[in-house]
């Protein structure tokens, strides 16, 4: 028998999290994220808390997801989350700007940095 690491089950949901940061890299309480689902369409919201942090829990595996963010009149770029992306604990961060998703540069996330 094999006795190594077991291998995760790609069926299991997975959970999306990060941060809303302003221009300075500021977390932003108060700021809406959507999130949606790139298959049927469907969008749901998170309002950060006191520290800028945003969670969508059971996600299926097997879909493509899109997060965005705006708080008073700014806007993140859209982000991506792959059905392709194996990881069960997915991290993307957002930046607002007034730009919102035309300001280029997309900074990294935690842990690519």
């Amino acid at each position: 028998l094999y006795a190594g690491k077991k291998a995760e089950d790609p069926n299991l949901p997975r959970n999306l999290a990060g941060t809303v940061f302003d221009q300075e890299r500021r977390a932003v309480p108060g700021a809406v994220v959507y999130l949606k689902n790139m298959r049927n369409l469907a969008v749901v919201t998170y309002i950060t808390g006191a520290d800028g942090s945003y969670r969508f829990n059971n996600l299926s595996p097997d879909v493509d997801y899109e997060v965005r963010a705006e708080h008073e009149g700014l806007k993140s770029p859209t982000r991506s989350l792959s059905s392709f992306d194996t990881h069960k604990e997915p991290h993307i961060d957002l930046r607002l700007s007034p730009h919102g998703g035309h300001c280029g540069f997309v900074g990294p996330t935690a842990g690519e940095e």
